[in-house]
């Protein structure tokens, strides 16, 4: 999926978000890489419990019970496969009126680097002429953030903008 964000007369626009220049305290990156530690534990504690379930099952229901015991444990090397295989994303962070926002998410770190080069550049100097960069690796997606005093539950995210309590 691609986006677009563009500099005009003094102000920034990510999607359907307008972020005046002067506004705007604080740019930078933020990163979400897959917890390849849990992701192992889950996995390991899902086969166990599995193994011994599915083990009993296997040997009431003989032939059939072998076939389900090792469909189900193939799904769960298909999901931890899949979770590891996960790249890591990167958003653009914007500080605003002591408000943090996730701006955008993209999956090269050098396209958020580039934004913010360019916003920076933008800051120091608003008048600049008008600028339209394409981020071509945008994302949309959730962003959960679930321990510690931050916790704000389930955010939905489009993609650009800044994220939806749900």
């Amino acid at each position: 999926m691609a986006a677009q964000v563009t500099i005009n007369e003094g102000v920034l626009w990510v999607g359907g978000d307008a972020y005046p220049l002067g506004n705007i305290s604080h740019v930078g990156q933020r990163s979400l890489v897959v917890d390849q530690g849990a992701a192992w534990k889950k996995f390991i504690l899902r086969t166990v419990g599995w193994l011994i379930v599915g083990g009993i099952f296997a040997s009431v229901a003989g032939t059939f019970g072998t076939i389900v015991l090792l469909a189900v444990e193939a799904f769960l090397v298909w999901k931890l496969v899949s979770v590891l295989q996960k790249p890591p994303v990167y958003g653009l962070i914007l500080n605003t009126s002591g408000t943090q926002r996730e701006a955008i998410w993209s999956t090269r770190q050098e396209e958020i680097q580039r934004l913010i080069q360019e916003i920076t550049k933008a800051i120091g100097n608003p008048d600049i002429a008008h600028m339209i960069i394409n981020v071509e690796h945008a994302v949309q997606g959730d962003f959960i953030q679930q321990y510690g005093s931050g916790s704000i539950g389930k955010a939905e995210h489009s993609g650009s903008g800044s994220i939806q309590g749900s």
